[in-house]
């Protein structure tokens, strides 16, 4: 009998290899959960509030809370009470891989939900929507868009905001004056100071500095979003049994109420570890989703 090439041999091994991976990823997450009586769940170390380390070094925040009503029915569904949950840090970088070889098999953060991103991953009903408004002094005569001609608008280099000003004054009869600042906290420190009128950023991020300031009462967020993105929990693509369990939780949870309470809970009062209260009211968006429960994607 001739025997077969080393490259044919190692060629047929990895199609094999490959093949059971995929097999794998067919049966989907809550068969491969029952399997190995194993749930991997991502956080974020550092997106306030949605996931991030408190004072022990523990995963916590909204998005981690309703990750973990998710767990419960997870149990349920795969008769697994014992079901063992791990956690695993993600960053910007490596969430959505790690999503796609099996590493983690949700993420609980601050991910948009767009639709470039829809190509890789899968998304839940969108639990948070953002847009890009400004940081002002209180008191300050500006209160919109409207009120930035001429004006001294500084925002953070690199971010997806600036595209968004840049572009936004471009197309204005009576442009702003647009800097940027190394990061968000020199971005603030130019209001503060006066060096700038405005700082240009996502909302939610905006009401964490206005929050953490030595005086929060100083500042002021101001303005209708612009470019509104919607935040969602991540899953793996194509496993509609996951995803219907994952919609079905938030569901229950917007329709019940539970939703609006955890809500307050995170955007609204003092939260772990300093008691910072955002002060976040809830986006109109976002009531409006607590009935549409869309889970479309920003463009």
């Amino acid at each position: 009998m001739r025997q077969l090439p080393f490259v044919f041999l190692s060629l047929l091994a990895s199609c094999m290899a490959l093949s059971s991976a995929q097999a794998q990823q067919l049966a989907g997450t809550l068969d491969k959960v029952k399997a190995s009586g194993s749930i991997t769940v991502a956080y974020r170390e550092s997106s306030i509030p949605f996931s991030y380390l408190d004072d022990k070094g523990q995963p916590t925040g909204f998005g981690w809370e309703i990750c973990g009503r998710i767990v419960d029915e997870v149990k349920k569904a795969t008769g697994r009470a014992d079901l063992k949950v791990s956690t695993q840090a993600v960053t910007s970088q490596n969430r959505i891989p790690l999503l796609q070889n099996g590493t983690i098999d949700i993420e609980c953060g601050s991910t948009t939900n767009n639709s470039e991103r829809g190509k890789q991953v899968d998304f839940a009903i969108n639990y948070f929507y953002t847009g890009t408004r400004f940081l002002v002094k209180a008191g300050a005569p500006i209160k919109g868009v409207d009120d930035l001609a001429g004006k001294k608008v500084v925002t953070t280099t690199g971010t997806t905001n600036m595209l968004v000003l840049r572009k936004l004054n471009n197309e204005r009869k009576q442009p702003f004056e647009l800097i940027g600042a190394k990061d968000h906290a020199e971005s603030a420190l130019l209001v503060q100071q006066g060096r700038a009128d405005a700082f240009g950023m996502d909302d939610i991020l905006l009401y964490g500095l206005r929050a953490s300031a030595a005086n929060p009462a100083d500042f002021a967020v101001v303005g209708e979003p612009i470019q509104v993105e919607p935040y969602a929990i991540m899953l793996r693509k194509d496993d509609p049994a996951f995803k219907k369990l994952v919609d079905g939780t938030l569901t229950g949870l917007m329709k019940s109420g539970e939703f609006e309470r955890l809500y307050k809970k995170w955007f609204q009062s003092p939260i772990p570890p300093k008691g910072i209260n955002l002060n976040a009211p809830m986006s109109r968006e976002l009531q409006d989703n607590l009935k549409a429960l869309s889970d479309k994607p920003a463009l």
